[in-house]
């Protein structure tokens, strides 16, 4: 499946190397002003360039084929795209039979029949993140006055990312990293016990990008180590104000109008300049593999947006579902 939502309805399509990647966003309402150029800020957080990334470069202008007439949504699936023009396919031909490790090659293999297009890693591909992207454009319009943001807390266990770069460059590997979400201002009360709560609808998006290994709420894993008289967060005003924040503003599964706050860990790029030894099926022997093409050292650096993207959908789809269980609300 590559649709999330159930009502705010976000499907990605589209390879790496293919001719074009994108979104259909289905659910959306109508009067949202739109254009090309609303969606490029974000579009260029998500974009290689900075050290540490990729050298792939590509615009990733957007095009609107369906959804917009006149500069406003028009209730009709949004459909957006944009083409792929920087490819070097021939890195990436050693792969169907010696899989890299850490990647989707051997399972994509089996599950696809040999069938699927690899190039680039294919639809398994970070690139795609380009349609969730294009998407959270729209969704962060729909929660206001809620605001997402995301930011790299930690690269390769140190919070100094510049520091970690720079090591990691230098040891021609990778290095993963932490990144902290927080959406200020939520609607009160969104959530749907007991199998579409806040946490289950975020995560459920978060863990759609690719290279998520964890997410936390709150105080997360900390908790374990509380007691219940630490870990409660007590009230200190008729809004619903908290004097801490460790249920990360989820009490229940929904939402109770403080910070919303949640924390995720993202591995280290699967593809490495350091030599690797696996088992080559095409020979059927062991073999080593040094990886070619164009990859991230820090894949990290460029989740943040990413990461807010898939947050601001989650709370979309959730507004949605209130809106038509307590009525409509303004956009």
């Amino acid at each position: 499946m590559n649709s999330f939502g159930e009502v705010f309805r976000v499907s990605v399509f589209g390879e790496s190397h293919g001719n074009s990647i994108g979104v259909v966003i289905d659910g959306c309402p109508p009067g949202i002003s739109v254009s090309p150029d609303d969606f490029m800020q974000d579009l260029s957080r998500r974009r290689s360039g900075a050290k540490g990334t990729t050298p792939r470069s590509e615009t990733d202008t957007p095009e609107i084929l369906s959804g917009v007439y006149n500069g406003n949504t028009t209730g009709a699936p949004l459909t957006l795209f944009t083409r792929n023009s920087n490819r070097r396919s021939a890195d990436y031909d050693e792969f169907r039979n010696v899989p890299r490790p850490g990647h989707a090659d051997y399972v994509a293999g089996i599950k696809y029949k040999g069938k699927a297009d690899m190039r680039g890693s294919g639809h398994f591909s970070g690139r795609i993140t380009w349609g969730l992207v294009a998407a959270g454009v729209i969704a962060k319009r729909i929660i206001k006055p809620s605001v997402v943001n995301a930011r790299l807390i930690s690269a390769g266990g140190m919070n100094d990312v510049d520091k970690a770069i720079e090591k990691a460059l230098s040891e021609g590997d990778s290095i993963g990293g932490i990144i902290e979400c927080r959406v200020s201002d939520p609607v009160k009360a969104l959530g749907e016990p007991f199998f579409y709560p806040v946490e289950s609808a975020v995560s459920h998006a978060v863990f759609a990008i690719p290279a998520i290994k964890g997410i936390e709420f709150g105080s997360g894993f900390r908790a374990a180590l509380m007691k219940g008289s630490e870990h409660n967060d007590a009230f200190v005003d008729e809004r619903g104000k908290t004097l801490t924040n460790n249920a990360g503003g989820i009490n229940g599964g929904i939402t109770n109008g403080n910070e919303i706050i949640f924390r995720v860990a993202v591995k280290p790029t699967s593809s490495t300049g350091v030599e690797q030894n696996t088992f080559d099926f095409g020979r059927m022997q062991m073999t080593s593999l040094n990886v070619k093409g164009r990859h991230d050292t820090c894949i990290a650096l460029r989740m943040p947006v990413i990461v807010e993207a898939a947050a601001a959908v989650a709370l979309a789809d959730l507004l949605m579902i209130d809106r038509g269980i307590n009525g409509l609300r303004t956009f």
